[in-house]
């Protein structure tokens, strides 16, 4: 059996690209929208197949995520997003990394539960030492 590695997929890479990914939905999840928000570019992009519309710009992103972030509070649901599986490749400067996310729900009555298990596409690019996400399309599973 051979492997390949792709371009832009070296150990050092890899591993700044995972503890981005920690960093980012660990904000996320502790409801720190705006500082989740600076890791898209000014005019990225957040697409999920279950809006008609993709957020674009900074701004529009962080509204979007607020308000689903004290929606779930007001109802007293905790999330978790786990991403895992990154495929990363080279894209000019940048990356394309494809990863599955999976999004846990947690209440006080039922605990942790699975809520979505998703595939999400990603182009970073570079920014000084780390990342940022020019755009991001999040696609729900679904049977073939």
């Amino acid at each position: 059996m051979t492997t390949e590695t792709k371009p832009g997929t070296d150990a050092r890479v890899r591993a700044g690209v995972e503890q981005f990914y920690a960093h980012h939905m660990q904000l996320l999840d502790d409801g720190r929208i705006k500082e989740w928000a600076s890791f898209f570019t000014e005019d990225g992009t957040f697409a999920v197949d279950s809006r008609p519309e993709p957020a674009r710009g900074r701004e529009e992103i962080i509204a979007g995520a607020t308000h689903t972030v004290e929606q779930l509070r007001a109802q007293g649901i905790a999330r978790r997003h786990w991403l895992g599986m990154a495929d990363i490749s080279a894209d000019g400067d940048g990356l394309r990394v494809r990863s599955y996310a999976l999004v846990f729900q947690i209440t006080a009555a039922d605990g942790p539960a699975l809520r979505a298990s998703t595939t999400c596409e990603d182009v970073l690019v570079p920014d000084g030492t780390s990342w940022l996400i020019q755009s991001r399309l999040v696609v729900t599973d679904a049977p073939a």
